[in-house]
């Protein structure tokens, strides 16, 4: 028996794939295991089905909102793959710099600074590749 609806992960794999890369989440779908991949299976269906399937916000600003609120967590690890879907969902790197100002202001200079050495790396590494 499953844990998720079907459809609802169908569905959540392709918002996904579509803002994070097919390479990097069949990369982390294959390195799930019997203890994480229904965490994998249910995060697919819950957040990108539910969370991001619908068309009442669009990609880009989800993928701005997102942002502000993992940069606010202070979570880097998320923050720097939610920095490369960004900008794969159209966030220009002003727009970036736009948010971690927000950042700054509302979490604190330190949070702000750990964004933009992050951001530099992945905006760097776009560059180069």
């Amino acid at each position: 028996m499953s844990t998720f609806d079907e459809d609802l992960f169908l569905k959540g794999l392709e918002q996904r794939k579509a803002t994070l890369g097919a390479d990097y989440v069949e990369k982390n779908l294959a390195a799930a295991d019997d203890f994480s991949r229904p965490f994998q299976e249910a995060m697919t269906a819950w957040c990108w089905g539910f969370g991001w399937g619908d068309d009442v916000i669009d990609a880009k600003t989800r993928s701005m909102m997102n942002l502000a609120m993992i940069g606010a967590l202070g979570k880097m690890t998320e923050w720097e793959t939610h920095c490369r879907g960004a900008l794969n969902n159209g966030v220009s790197p002003e727009e970036i710099r736009a948010i971690l100002h927000v950042i700054g202001i509302y979490c604190g200079v330190p949070q702000a600074l750990e964004c933009f050495r992050v951001a530099k790396d992945v905006l760097a590494e776009r560059q180069d590749g």
